[in-house]
């Protein structure tokens, strides 16, 4: 039970599992890519995300040397741990969709 309590506190929160699907989908992503993939999220609240998924070595963060700078995120060798899980969150949402509300789920995450 403990184990859980851990995973559910490194993971906790509202968009924690949006950003880390954003990234394990697509991969390194510039943070206006997760901006726009993470429906709601505010500027402000996808910044503190990260610095927290940063913190618990679940992203890295690179800043590139370009004009205007460009930051982009993905998820460290600990992070891409993560995939398995959120590949198989994904396939229970389709069936779970499917199930209650009787239609497919138009996301799928190879």
């Amino acid at each position: 039970m403990r184990a859980v309590q851990d995973a559910m506190d490194v993971l906790n929160g509202k968009w924690k599992i949006a950003i880390i699907s954003s990234i394990c989908c697509y991969g390194k992503r510039r943070f206006s890519d997760i901006l726009n993939d993470v429906n709601g999220i505010s500027n402000r609240m996808l910044s503190k995300e990260l610095k927290e998924l940063e913190i618990n070595q679940l992203v890295k963060r690179t800043v590139l040397d370009t004009q205007p700078i460009t930051v982009q995120y993905e998820l460290t060798k600990h992070g891409d741990t993560l995939q398995t899980i959120i590949t198989n969150l994904t396939d229970w949402g389709i069936v779970h969709r499917k199930e209650i509300v009787g239609e497919k789920s138009p996301i799928i995450v190879e």
